[in-house]
């Protein structure tokens, strides 16, 4: 029986790192992925304490790279011949207001969060498709979902990987390959963290009041944010299922929110987002 090969993008840290693990226990071949290898450290005692470590492989793959895209991609084929579930995890949360952020901010954050996911896609797509086979989750955001001040690049990056998938899903549906969002709200993981430790903006920026707002409310997420295990598990129960649907919505608050805006009128939705970064 041929091995079953998961790769998984941004495995050094937070959700890569966790679902890593948990398909490794399921019994994949996990090839975890990373821009440096030198981080591979948290990773690899995790699998050793799972007792899955030799079933974790780490590589180099910079998302934001093509090139080392197709030869990481090329070569997990020629040495195992299949690819039969992809978890594009990597990505990072830019902060800032509009008016502040550079172009090359908004290139940077797309280049990583939505290009990257996109190429590295298309490189597993001509494997799964000849074998009529294989699932694709792609972890996104409940900010995919609804925008929130101080964070835009993050949320066009995340609106456009729903859009990505939905349209992917319907194309790879006759092809017999599975195409699934996972949308965590806050949890507790590195994102946050780097993401405000490179906020831009500037002393005497006309933004300042509401930039504080939007910081205290985040670190308040994050401190109170709950365990990102449950965003690995669930990743591993869709890998498993034989139909599983588009949208996994997960984490404190996010459905409510997500039917806050669908259910009440704009103003209203808009003015409980101004009330709770007061």
């Amino acid at each position: 029986m041929m091995e079953r090969i998961a790769l998984v993008t941004g495995t050094s840290s937070g959700f890569g790192l966790l679902t890593a693990v948990k398909l490794a226990r399921l019994g994949y071949r996990v090839i975890a992925t990373m821009r440096n290898t030198g981080s591979m450290g948290p990773l690899m005692d995790a699998a050793a304490r799972d007792g899955v470590a030799p079933l974790v492989e780490v590589m180099r793959l910079d998302v934001t790279d093509y090139e080392s895209i197709g030869i990481v991609v090329s070569d997990v084929l020629d040495r195992y011949g299949t690819i039969d579930v992809l978890v594009n995890n990597a990505g990072f949360a830019l902060g800032g207001f509009v008016e502040e952020l550079t172009m090359d901010d908004w290139r940077m954050q797309m280049e990583t969060n939505f290009f990257g996911l996109v190429a590295v896609t298309k490189a597993v797509l001509p494997a799964m498709r000849s074998r009529r086979s294989g699932t694709i989750v792609n972890i996104g955001s409940v900010s995919g979902r609804i925008g929130f001040p101080g964070y835009a690049p993050y949320a066009a990056s995340k609106f456009a990987v729903e859009g990505f998938s939905e349209s992917l899903r319907h194309e790879m549906a006759p092809m017999g390959v599975k195409v699934v969002i996972v949308e965590p709200g806050a949890y507790r993981t590195p994102i946050w963290s780097k993401g405000l430790a490179h906020i831009r903006t500037s002393p005497d920026s006309p933004y300042g009041k509401r930039l504080q707002a939007v910081l205290k409310y985040s670190e308040r997420a994050a401190a109170t944010a709950p365990d990102p295990q449950e965003v690995a598990d669930l990743v591993g129960r869709l890998v498993l299922s034989a139909s599983p649907r588009l949208r996994y919505t997960l984490g404190k608050g996010s459905r409510l929110t997500l039917w806050g805006k669908a259910l009440l009128p704009w103003r209203w939705f808009e003015g409980a987002i101004r009330q709770a970064l007061r």
